[in-house]
């Protein structure tokens, strides 16, 4: 019983004058030493740590409002406010509070003494009487407003007035002079009383409240507002409320209670928002309570609502019921609205609970049907209302669309449905469409998605959506950068014979606005928008949009192209290069001519980020096939600077070439630096093992095995058969890691070293122990003595002078002697490997060439 007396929420006021939930737990009042006196103590619930420590300061001043709230000032600017779940644990505390101030526990404040004025002291002693008011007469009503605006000064003041008018029913009696007065015409009692009625309000008191926005008085309360002094005719606020504001019960509600709540909310929001002046910097303390007022209300209505699981029930029947007319079904949207936006003022696991409710019952199948309404305020209605959930729970959306794909067919797909009102958005601005783009983002966002043991909720749902809606999607763009487009707008009237871009500007702004989310799944999606580009050849089709008279539209397709760009991976590097899908960028640029403005900066900026990074094979392929074109551009060093790095690569690749054995320079081994870096790409790229390739991993991690002809007349009828081929077998990557390539044999080679079927000969090597143990070789024979450095190594068989097809080597310092492998049984064979390569990161094996294996260090 203790426990839940003492069960209270902690709330601070924010600078929006917004109360923020700080959590739940159990209060307690004790002596603090370090604090040097008694403190309200709040430690959660949850973990029990400490929520509030806060010292009972004998000149702060307490309020108690509503009998569950005791809301105080630590600070300036700084409210804070316990919520109790019982009014006996409010009491309880009241008391500890009172008695440290020296106070009776009857008041419902406490009164500071720090801003007492000294000349007040005497005048207002602790056991001073109440103000006196003056009578409530039409005379004495210039002198009562005087009263209660000079008061708002002193916050001991303050209370006492209060506590007056509350004391006396002094409010009643002020609204009926106002009735007086307005039947009378008494425009000076009426601008009186709009001060009185004004001053009252800034008093901040919560007792006071509840009989002014009684269902008796707030009409009255609102009547006497609309006469302010500063404006020539007064407000019509009742004739709003009354008349035009009418109050839709979407589904009747039966209990009165909750009514009279929803119409007192309503009315006192309107009084704060529309009607009271916004508040000076030395007033915005004075509406706190007001604004507490209206915070607590709110949470009481989502609460009594969500307890009524038949009110919702049927709402809910109503909502997805074909037979419901369009404005009934639009009436009921609204109100859910209305209902997920007051549920922003319930604490988090409240919050957590009530969106848990209405996914129960049906939220998500019922908003797939609204958004695909005709109506728009039905649909924006439904954007809202979808936002909410999305911002609570992407994951329980994704969850949700997913098992709908099983079932429905993809045009019916809640996430499609949303792309199409994206697309289809009427607002030239598109002000919709930017919205549901967010929610889109936030849905394929991989950052808030979960992986759990048994799944992983990135690939199942990135998956979905490329399989499902990417489609849906990228329509209006390859819709608008085809073919059939582009030759229709060319003839229709552009001066320029490439001209493809749609030049309505609705059209450009939506174009914009899914490129931007594409470029969001280019950072953050892998493999899944690789795919997608290339199988679809996406970026070219993009890079039409650099034609756009639109320059935000061609600044989104080079965006496009630069995110790519920018991760430097030599799948999209070979696309852009095979595609030639530089030419539309430079294009623009020379387009633009000497232009200084965002797209010139843009282009130059994507190719120095190419130079900067090196990225070598987007420099070569720019070199070679534009520079002539941009070559004039000499108002930054950009391009003359690729083509310095291209060059001096080109310097670096002959010179390594000079140095590689006759061997490697014959005609049968020779190529050129640009396709050397196009098999190595392919060799790194390469998953897949093809049959009749050899495998040989990274040496100096590996043994070898390896299987040669057995006889030597063999093996030159082998080498005979290799020599007469006009293409040569380049080595691969492995899936494993290594590297494999082909040795082509006569049949009867063939035959009689591994079979009839036999296509290859294999020379398999595994990694290293862990232990650092050199690599052994598995051949027959015994292995003949490694070289040393700076021996002389020949290529030819074992113990004969070198035959001219021979070739020899001296053996580098870089390479470790015990590893060389020499020696194979009935081929009579002597042979090197780990023979440094003079070209990039290579090393040569030479197998008496027979054949060259180029492996990746």
């Amino acid at each position: 019983m203790s426990d839940t007396r003492r069960r209270v929420k902690v709330y601070t006021l924010n600078e929006d004058r917004q109360w923020d939930d700080r959590g739940t737990g159990h209060v307690s009042s004790s002596y603090v030493e370090r604090l040097k006196g008694m403190s309200l103590l709040v430690r959660a619930e949850s973990d029990g740590s400490l929520l509030l420590e806060s010292k009972i300061n004998p000149n702060t001043a307490y309020q108690k409002q509503q009998d569950t709230l005791i809301v105080w000032s630590e600070a300036e600017n700084y409210d804070l406010a316990l919520s109790f779940q019982e009014k006996a644990g409010c009491d309880e505390i009241w008391e500890k509070i009172c008695q440290v101030q020296g106070k009776d526990p009857s008041v419902e404040v406490t009164q500071d003494l720090i801003e007492s004025e000294e000349e007040h002291i005497e005048e207002m002693p602790e056991t001073s009487p109440l103000i006196d008011l003056p009578t409530c007469e039409l005379n004495k009503l210039e002198e009562i407003a005087d009263l209660v605006t000079s008061v708002l000064s002193s916050p001991i003041r303050r209370e006492k007035l209060a506590l007056a008018l509350e004391n006396e029913g002094y409010i009643k009696k002020l609204l009926q002079l106002f009735q007086v007065c307005e039947n009378l015409e008494n425009t000076e009692g009426l601008h009186h009383l709009y001060e009185i009625i004004r001053g009252i309000l800034f008093l901040n008191k919560a007792t006071l409240f509840e009989v002014m926005f009684s269902d008796e008085c707030i009409m009255d309360v609102v009547g006497c507002l609309e006469y302010d002094p500063s404006l020539a005719q007064p407000k019509r606020h009742r004739e709003f409320l009354t008349k035009t504001a009418k109050f839709k019960e979407v589904i009747p509600i039966t209990d009165s209670e909750l009514r009279q709540k929803i119409h007192q909310t309503y009315r006192v929001q309107y009084i704060q928002d529309i009607i009271l002046p916004t508040p000076s910097v030395f007033e915005e303390n004075f509406l706190s309570t007001l604004t507490s007022f209206i915070f607590f209300n709110k949470v009481e209505i989502v609460s009594m609502l969500q307890e009524d699981e038949k009110f919702l029930s049927e709402v809910f029947a109503q909502l997805t019921d074909e037979a419901t007319d369009d404005d009934k079904r639009c009436e009921l949207v609204n109100f859910f609205k209305e209902f997920c936006a007051f549920s922003q003022t319930l604490q988090p696991q409240n919050r957590d609970a009530f969106f848990k409710t209405l996914a129960k019952l049906g939220i998500l199948p019922a908003l797939e049907i609204v958004m695909g309404m005709d109506d728009l305020q039905v649909r924006s209605a439904a954007t809202d209302i979808f936002s909410y959930l999305v911002e609570f729970s992407p994951s329980m959306v994704r969850e949700f669309v997913m098992q709908e794909a099983q079932q429905s067919d993809d045009d019916i797909l809640l996430i499609n449905v949303v792309i199409e009102q994206m697309i289809c958005d009427t607002d030239p601005e598109l002000g919709g469409a930017v919205q549901l783009m967010g929610l889109l983002r936030t849905l394929i966002d991989p950052e808030n998605m979960l992986a759990t043991a048994n799944k992983t909720e990135k690939s199942e749902f990135l998956n979905f959506f490329y399989n499902h809606c990417m489609h849906v999607l990228t329509a209006p763009l390859l819709a608008n950068t085809s073919e059939d487009k582009c030759e229709k707008d060319a003839v229709v009237g552009s001066t320029k014979s490439n001209t493809i871009c749609p030049d309505n500007y609705q059209t450009a702004q939506l174009l914009a606005l899914i490129l931007e989310l594409l470029t969001f799944c280019v950072e953050h999606h892998t493999y899944h928008i690789k795919n997608y580009i290339m199988n679809k050849d996406l970026l070219r089709r993009v890079l039409v949009l650099m034609n756009s008279k639109h320059t935000f539209l061609a600044l989104c397709a080079l965006r496009f192209m630069r995110r790519i760009i920018g991760l430097k991976d030599e799948f999209y590097n070979r696309y852009i290069t095979k595609g030639n899908l530089f030419e539309p960028v430079i294009n623009a640029l020379l387009d633009n001519g000497t232009r200084y403005n965002l797209l010139n900066s843009a282009v130059i900026e994507l190719f120095e980020f190419i130079r900067v990074e090196d990225i070598k094979s987007l420099i070569a392929h720019i070199v070679e096939n534009f520079y002539n074109a941009l070559e004039s551009i000499e108002y930054v060093q950009t391009f003359k600077g690729l083509k310095t790095k291209y060059e001096q690569e080109k310097d670096r690749q002959s010179q390594k070439l000079n140095s590689v054995p006759s061997i490697l320079r014959s005609n049968r081994f020779r190529r050129d630096a640009r396709a050397l870096e196009e098999d190595e790409e392919m060799w790194f790229n390469e998953d897949e093992e093809e049959e009749g390739e050899a495998v040989v991993p990274p040496v100096e991690k590996s043994k070898q095995e390896d299987d040669f002809p057995d006889s030597y007349e063999k093996f030159m009828e082998t080498k005979k058969a290799k020599e007469s081929e006009d293409k040569e077998n380049l080595p691969k990557r492995t899936s494993a890691g290594g590297f494999k390539f082909t040795f082509s044999h006569s049949a009867s080679a063939a035959n009689g070293a591994n079979g009839a079927n036999s296509k290859s000969v294999a020379a398999q090597t595994s990694p290293a122990s862990s232990n650092g143990s050199s690599s052994k070789s598995t051949a027959l024979s015994p292995a003949v003595p490694a070289p040393k450095v700076g021996e002389l190594v020949w290529g030819c068989p074992r113990g004969a002078a070198a035959p001219p097809w021979g070739d020899k080597f001296t053996l580098s310092p870089a390479v470790n002697p015990s590893l060389l492998q020499g020696g194979l049984s009935g081929a009579g064979l002597y042979w090197c490997s780990l023979i440094p390569h003079p070209l990039h990161r290579f090393t040569v094996s030479a197998f008496c060439s027979c054949s060259l294996a180029a492996l990746c260090m």
